[in-house]
């Protein structure tokens, strides 16, 4: 067993699950011929997740984030690029 404290952020841990979620649900759309981009907006204004396909589960990725925590996170990333 380790004898040193590990830390961890839990904001970047979710940071980085969105990432991956809204980069599976993006390719999923995009290989269904949708555009991705109008898919998902439609998504987050709307909460109806019949905007996004359920090819390669990508309908049940995103209904497990909360649509907040994807807001606060797309806000947060176009802020510090």
């Amino acid at each position: 067993m380790d004898e040193f404290t590990r830390k961890f952020n839990a904001a970047e841990d979710k940071d980085v699950q969105i990432h991956h979620v809204l980069t599976a649900v993006y390719e999923a759309l995009r290989e269904k011929g949708y555009n991705p981009i109008n898919q998902i907006v439609g998504y987050i204004l709307s909460e109806d997740p019949t905007y996004i396909t359920n090819h390669k589960s990508a309908r049940t990725l995103i209904c497990k984030i909360d649509r907040d925590e994807l807001l606060q996170v797309l806000v947060k990333h176009y802020l510090d690029s």
